[in-house]
């Protein structure tokens, strides 16, 4: 990385009181300059607690978002407005209004991974990590609405065998992983584990050895015994898991596709330190929401916190 690109931009935080939060799925030169990285949960977390006055969000549009929900008096950045989500678009707020009137006395649960208007007709907002611990905390006759992943939705649907209505988003990058190449290594491999993230397609959740968040497959790799990991995620994490495990092996589930870098995800990596550094000298890419919206999608955020902080699940 150019060495006065990361001067600058260090000079632009001290002088602005500015902070970066990255993703995991960033690429590692910002992984490694960034004030903090972690999954979109704990990102939102980390921009509540924050006394900088500008937070520059390292990740997609609806990272972003989260973060001005939760800090309205904040100015919120994202260094390219491009940086959308293939899962958050695969579920448009006027279609999942209709969809949610349409199923009137359900509980509506909405991963994170969804836009600030999808939110707004939202009960309770979830994480890839606390998800089964979200949907136990209704009475077992609750009937839902989980949205946008389908994966994700499914799979927490076999684990607790509620009354769920998923509706039918994905993840461009977990859809496109291919359980055949992923046999293929493992045979090349036999002593790897199959780390897999629950938005990948059942038949991949099948053959994993440990199903996860990001943090919670990071988590595991650290603590874990084997040597190699053959890892069904966003190919950014291996970037973390490399770092706190350097005397192990990481090797990047491949997709379908293999003339394209499909295990990447093309929004993430439209963030680079350039933008960085020239959306914190102009303060351009701020994050504007409706007032009203915002206070609308805060609610179902709040729930999700004060679920996990009274059953102790936050990361």
């Amino acid at each position: 990385m150019d060495k006065d690109i990361l001067l600058q931009i260090k000079e632009l935080k001290d002088k602005k009181n500015a902070v970066i939060l990255a993703h995991y799925y960033q690429n590692p030169e910002i992984q490694d300059f960034a004030d903090f990285v972690g999954d979109s949960l704990a990102l939102a977390q980390q921009a509540l607690k924050t006394k900088a006055d500008i937070i520059v969000l390292a990740g997609v549009y609806f990272m972003a978002e989260t973060a001005k929900i939760l800090n309205p008096g904040k100015k919120v950045l994202l260094p390219d407005m491009n940086a959308g989500c293939s899962l958050a678009d695969s579920c448009p707020a006027d279609a999942f209004a209709e969809f949610v009137a349409a199923h009137p006395a359900h509980t509506v649960i909405s991963y994170v991974n969804t836009t600030a208007a999808v939110k707004a007709h939202t009960d309770i907002v979830c994480t890839s990590s606390n998800a089964v611990q979200i949907v136990e905390s209704l009475p077992k006759d609750e009937k839902i609405i989980f949205a946008p992943d389908r994966n994700l939705g499914n799979y927490i649907k076999s684990l607790t065998h509620r009354d769920m209505l998923v509706w039918d988003g994905a993840c461009h990058v977990h859809e496109e992983f291919s359980l055949e190449k992923i046999l293929a290594l493992k045979k090349q491999y036999p002593e790897a584990k199959i780390l897999a993230h629950p938005e990948c397609p059942k038949p991949v959740l099948i053959v994993a050895d440990h199903i996860g968040s990001t943090a919670v497959l990071l988590h595991f790799s650290k603590m874990d015994t084997a040597s190699t990991y053959i890892v069904a995620t966003e190919s950014g994490i291996l970037h973390q898991m490399q770092k706190a495990s350097p005397d192990k092996t990481f090797i990047p589930a491949p997709p379908k596709d293999s003339t394209c870098a499909c295990n990447d995800c093309r929004f993430m990596k439209l963030v680079t330190p350039e933008k960085i550094r020239d959306c914190l000298l102009y303060e351009t890419n701020e994050i504007i929401l409706d007032e009203t919206l915002c206070m609308q999608a805060e609610k179902p955020i709040r729930r999700m916190m004060n679920i996990s902080e009274q059953e102790n699940l936050l990361p």
